[in-house]
């Protein structure tokens, strides 16, 4: 899921971001389309990219920061409007709740894949060669211990409001592992890059579209393969008794919002139900931001400028 870096800076600066154009027709009301941030990068220029293009078709957009899962009470109610970012691995379940209320609806796809998953380095097998099964895990409990942790193995998981049921999954694969939860983002991947800067053991979540795998050289863990069954029926896998004794769903980035945009904005309602990018595009865009330091704003614009015909027929 989720990259940044410079999240924090940004958010506030990008919310103010503007690219002069003119409005391609007339908007059918002048109250703010709400928008979602979050705390990654990707969800920050997803989100950006979808901003200016509804401000070219005249709209009003207003940026607000809300919490990835939490959003979906404001969504229900209407008091926020559309969030560009719904990942299959970890927010199919409140996405479905709220769809189900009649207050929600999922507007498509944006074209990106999602997998987030427990990863490592490629280093790592040398100590553990029995990965990626995950399995040999617990034979490598001490390889991933540190001294706060041991005698059990330490996974540094994602931002606890990102969800993803790691903690569940490891009492229910009986895995000799603490979950230590990242702050940020920008901490998790800030901790691998220490520890492949001295080829240190790290077991951590991981996810794409991201610059993860164009910097480094890792596999993902191979749990038991996810179906639905195996989070909503404890009798499923291998554990009689637990739920989460599988990985995590794989699957589209979806785009979701509240139910009345259709009628309020329907034109704005159709550009979204559009949008589109491919994890290469998204991938390329963190990269620029989180590793080559540019601004987010101005990768924005350039992707604006460089994809006018498309973005302008999401407004036709």
């Amino acid at each position: 899921m989720r990259s940044s870096g410079v999240v924090g800076a940004l958010a506030g600066a990008v919310a103010c971001l503007a690219v002069a154009g003119t409005a391609m027709a007339e908007p059918e009301s002048k109250d703010p389309i709400k928008l979602t941030l979050h705390d990654w990068s990707g969800q920050l220029i997803t989100t950006n990219i979808m901003a200016e293009v509804l401000k070219k078709g005249g709209y009003n957009v207003e940026l607000v920061q809300a919490d990835y899962l939490a959003q979906f009470t404001g969504l229900k109610t209407g008091d926020v409007h559309v969030a560009m970012e719904m990942w299959e691995t970890t927010g199919r379940e409140a996405m479905d709740e709220a769809i189900a209320t009649g207050t929600v609806e999922n507007f498509g796809e944006t074209g990106m894949e999602a997998v987030e998953e427990w990863w490592y380095p490629a280093y790592v097998k040398e100590k553990c060669p029995g990965l990626p099964n995950w399995e040999a895990l617990n034979d490598c409990a001490d390889v991933f211990a540190t001294a706060e942790t041991a005698p059990k193995g330490r996974y540094l998981g994602a931002p606890v409001t990102w969800g993803g049921f790691d903690d569940e999954r490891v009492e229910a694969l009986g895995l000799n592992y603490e979950v230590v939860h990242a702050g940020t983002d920008a901490a998790l991947f800030a901790e691998l890059q220490s520890a492949y800067d001295r080829k240190a053991p790290i077991l951590l979540w991981v996810y794409a579209p991201h610059w993860a795998q164009i910097k480094f050289e890792g596999e993902w863990i191979e749990f038991p393969t996810y179906t639905p069954e195996c989070y909503s029926d404890p009798a499923w896998g291998s554990n009689p008794d637990m739920a989460y004794d599988c990985g995590k769903p794989r699957g589209p980035i979806w785009k979701v919002g509240w139910a009345g945009v259709k009628d309020k904005w329907p034109g704005a309602y159709n550009a979204i139900k559009a949008f589109n990018i491919s994890n290469d595009e998204m991938a390329a865009m963190i990269a620029a931001v989180d590793l080559d330091g540019a601004a987010l704003d101005a990768v924005v614009a350039d992707w604006m400028s460089e994809n006018e015909e498309r973005w302008s027929a999401w407004l036709e």
